[in-house]
This record gives structure tokens, C-alpha cells and sequence, in this order.
């Protein structure tokens, strides 16, 4: 897997689709500031969340103006657009489906009609209970196609005299993961899941403004200093009066450890800890609990360096770039002929020949979910000439679904699930492969055991979930056969 400062979906990839986290949510209330650019570059910083669509809800106190499109951020938005966009308040949202399909209609930020004018709606994670929501709404709102649909539906059509009430009528009913940015047309909201198992993070404009986003890292890039993680079971009100802060759930962290193994962004900070010195450290670990006699310490650009560079601080063994990533290869809808499917893999990654050619290498990765990118990695090595590849994985194997935001397979189709790790060894054609340990990934976090979800790797999930669901069910249960067109 590999990413820049975050992951690649490429459609052309017939290898493996990396794993991926729903969205990234982006939210800002800045009086004579532009938040339409500011929510565009806090999107940016978080394009690595989601890569299939883009949108902004903007506000400029007497409506509400929605604005979103398939593609990258910098596709769907340009200066035109968005010195259109005038408000005080806006948020973000980019997106990559794991309930709905991918098409615009289910782009986000969602909008509906409220009590007194309208809703919009931005949301990272998987609710888990979307059935029992949408049995929830009136008659007349039935017809949505995702958890997020069903969510804003029941916050526009609740009871609830204002959006406030709303919220806290509506969230304590909800289960799964979200952290959510929402807005009517005076105020900015967010709240997060009772376990936290998103991230999500409250800034401070050196203009007086607030901003919330999904990681640090879209805080630093539009120059918001960090204030405070909002709360698990939290929900933030912003507006004239300032922040406010209203408890929906009791808190029960269970933050997911994989954001620390992929997918957060390297410089972006988690419970107080850097997610690139964690990396480093998980590599660091790897090296003693599994050393390996070789020549060279090589990453999988960009996810696995970290990790090798700890591999490779622990190990003694010298650190190199045996492999140069395309960084210009992003998303891309032209169908390869099989000729060049077969060379999928080197439109993203090419190796070095004259760094590896007779050595032997220490390839280290984040994870391996179907196994197809690391069985085309290591033969391609091989071709370049490595004596030996010994594959290192900063993650333990990936076993079990996920049900709370990220797109895992099936446990059928997760490779670890399935074969043993001498087994899957035999499948990639290493000559040896190794996973750092749990508990050994645990402590690399500094956070412990019990206010992590670890349920891909361990079975045990924070909430219970049917597996026979996948956590993407079908709202034609509940709501009969989904409409087509958007509300926004």
C-alpha cells in the first residue's frame, strides 16, 4: 500500500485497493474569514480519506448553499467556484463509500429541509443500526441510499424545536462509528460516537474562529492551533455565543488502532502522540521481534517508511529507497487492456535496480489485506535482481472485517483469515514474512489496550455487529427500493 500523504484508489489497480476509511469532515465558523477556501485546503489535507467525492455546505445566514461533485478536491473545486461561495460558515467533506454506491447522488454533504430552513450533513465512519434509524422516519422522508442519508433525515425531521434539541433527540439512538460536522444556517455543529473510534479534533483561527476536522494535520494547514480531541459522546455547538459543549452518550473510547498503521496521516497527532513517531517506533519493535539477516532495509513508499526507518534504527541494518513511487498517479476511469494490467503495480511503484540488484532486502509494509500487492511487489523485486526479499508487516495480520468505517472485506476474502502466516508466505513468494505483534503495535501507541478498538485484528468488536451484514445493510429492508436523485 502506498500514499503520498495519504492513499492512492486508483480504478486502474487490478492488483489490490488498499484499505480505505469512509471520509474525511471538515468544519468551520469564521466570521469575515473565506471558509470556503479554508474548508477547501482543510479538505485537502484530508483527500487521503476519501478520494471518490468532494463537497461543501456553506452558509450565509439565511441559506444554505451545497456545492459537491465526483473527483478529487481539486477537481470538483477551482478559485471561480469558490470565491462564489460566501457565508461565515461552511463544512467539508470527501468521501470514499462504504455504505452506498459511488455515485454523485451519494456525495456529500447531505441537505435536507429542516424545521425553519435546512440541514446539511458531512460523515466519517459506518453507523451499524441504519435499518432501525429509517424505520424511524416519517412517510414522507423514506428513500434514502446511505447511513448518512438516513442520519440527516432524522436530524431535519426530528421533534426537536431547534437543531440542538435535534441532535440530542437523535444521536443517543445512533450506533457505530461517526464523527459528524453538520450546520443550519447560523451555527456549526459536531459530535462523535460514544467510543470515538474516529478521530476528530477542535482548532482555534488566530482570527477568533473555531474549526473541527477528522485529523491535526487539516488544522495545520489553515493555520488553526489545536485546542482539544472533541470528546466520545460529545456534541460541540459553534456560533456567536462561542463553543459550547453538551454530552449525548457516556464517553467509552475505543479508538481504532489502525489509524495508527495507515490511515491517518503521518503528521497528524492522536491522543497526544505523533502518528509518524509511533510508526517509527512499531518498526523499531519489529525489528527486535523479528530480525532478519539482509543487506538492506527497503519501505513500500510512503506508508511502510516510517516503520523502515525504525526497522532499520533497530536492526543495524542500513535504511534505502529501493523503490520509486509515481507520484502523479491518482484516479483514473480509461479500462487497461490486459497487457497492461499485468503491469498494474508499476504505474505506482518501479524498483531501483542498481540499489537492490544481489542484496538482500527487507521489504516492510503496513499490512497485507488480499495479498495481490505484495505478491506482485516481491516478483517484481526479484526481476530487479534481489538475492533475497524478506517481507516485514507493521501491523499484526488483518483477520476481521470492519464495521466501523473501513472498507475490509469479508472475512472469506482477508488473506490472514484464511491461510496461516507460512502460508501466505508460500502465496507472495517471500522467503520469510513476519507481523509485528499486538501487543507490541499496542504499546508503540502509548494508549492502552482498553481504549483501542483492535477488532481487525483480534475478533473483538467495541459493538456488537451480524457479520452476515458486513455493517452495509440494505435500506431496501426498511425504507423499500431506494429513489433515485439527491435532496441536495
Amino acid at each position: 500500500m502506498s500514499h503520498p500523504d495519504g492513499r492512492l484508489s486508483m480504478d486502474i489497480d487490478p492488483l489490490e485497493r488498499p484499505a480505505q476509511d469512509a471520509c474525511g469532515v471538515f468544519g468551520v465558523w469564521a466570521p469575515g474569514e473565506e471558509v470556503s477556501k479554508l474548508t477547501y485546503f482543510g479538505l485537502y489535507a484530508l483527500q487521503h480519506r476519501g478520494q471518490e467525492s468532494a463537497g461543501i455546505a456553506l452558509s450565509d445566514g439565511e441559506r444554505i448553499v451545497v456545492y459537491k461533485d465526483m473527483g478529487l478536491v481539486s477537481q470538483v473545486f477551482n478559485e471561480a467556484t469558490l470565491d462564489s461561495l460566501k457565508g461565515h460558515l461552511a463544512i467539508g467533506h470527501c468521501r470514499y463509500s462504504t455504505t452506498g454506491s459511488p455515485v454523485w447522488e451519494n456525495a456529500q454533504p447531505t441537505f435536507y429541509t429542516a424545521r425553519d430552513g435546512g440541514l446539511a450533513l458531512g460523515h466519517n465512519g459506518n453507523l451499524i443500526n441504519t435499518p432501525e434509524l429509517a424505520a424511524m422516519l416519517p412517510g414522507d422522508r423514506l428513500g434514502a441510499t446511505t447511513d448518512t442519508e438516513v442520519l440527516t433525515n432524522l436530524l431535519a425531521s426530528s421533534s426537536g424545536r431547534t437543531t440542538e434539541e435535534a441532535a440530542l433527540d437523535v444521536l443517543p439512538k445512533v450506533q457505530g462509528a461517526f464523527s459528524l460536522v453538520f450546520m443550519d444556517e447560523e451555527t456549526l455543529y459536531a459530535a462523535r460516537d460514544p467510543q470515538g473510534i474516529r478521530p476528530f479534533v477542535l482548532g482555534r483561527l488566530d482570527s477568533g474562529g473555531w474549526a473541527v476536522a477528522s485529523e491535526t494535520a487539516a488544522l495545520d494547514i489553515v493555520g488553526a492551533s489545536f485546542v482539544r480531541e472533541i470528546e466520545p459522546g460529545e456534541l460541540i455547538t459553534v456560533d456567536g455565543r462561542g463553543v459550547r459543549s453538551l454530552r449525548f452518550a457516556q464517553a467509552e473510547p475505543k479508538g481504532c488502532l489502525f489509524e495508527y498503521v495507515y490511515l491517518a496521516r503521518p503528521d497528524t497527532t492522536i491522543a497526544g502522540r505523533n502518528v509518524n513517531s509511533t510508526r517509527v517506533e512499531v518498526g523499531r519493535r519489529l525489528a527486535a521481534q523479528h530480525p532478519a539477516d539482509a543487506d538492506l532495509v527497503i519501505p513500500v513508499p510512503e506508508s511502510g517508511t516510517p516503520a523502515a526507518v525504525g526497522y532499520a534504527r533497530g536492526s543495524g541494518i542500513p535504511f534505502a529507497q529501493g523503490l520509486v513511487k509515481n507520484s502523479y498517479v491518482g484516479r483514473t476511469f480509461i479500462q487497461p487492456s490486459q497487457t497492461l494490467r499485468q503491469l498494474g503495480i508499476r504505474l505506482k511503484l518501479n524498483p531501483l535496480r542498481d540499489v537492490i540488484e544481489g542484496k538482500r532486502l527487507v521489504v516492510v509494509d503496513d499490512s497485507i489485506v488480499r495479498g495481490n500487492t505484495q505478491r506482485a511487489l516481491v516478483r517484481m523485486l526479484r526481476e530487479a535482481g534481489a538475492a533475497e526479499v524478506h517481507v516485514r508487516i507493521s501491523s499484526p495480520p488483518v483477520m476481521w472485517p470492519c464495521y466501523y468505517g473501513v472498507d475490509f472485506a469479508s472475512k472469506a476474502e482477508l488473506i490472514a483469515g484464511n491461510l496461516s502466516t507460512e502460508e501466505i508466505r508460500a502465496s507472495i513468494g517471500a522467503d520469510s514474512l513476519a507481523y509485528i505483534g499486538l501487543d507490541e503495535l499496542t504499546a508503540a501507541t502509548r494508549v492502552s489496550a482498553d481504549r483501542l478498538c483492535r477488532a481487525c485484528f483480534d475478533g473483538v468488536y467495541p459493538i456488537e455487529v451480524d457479520e452476515a451484514s458486513r455493517g452495509k445493510y440494505l435500506l431496501e429492508k426498511a425504507c423499500g427500493t431506494p429513489k433515485a436523485g439527491s435532496p441536495a
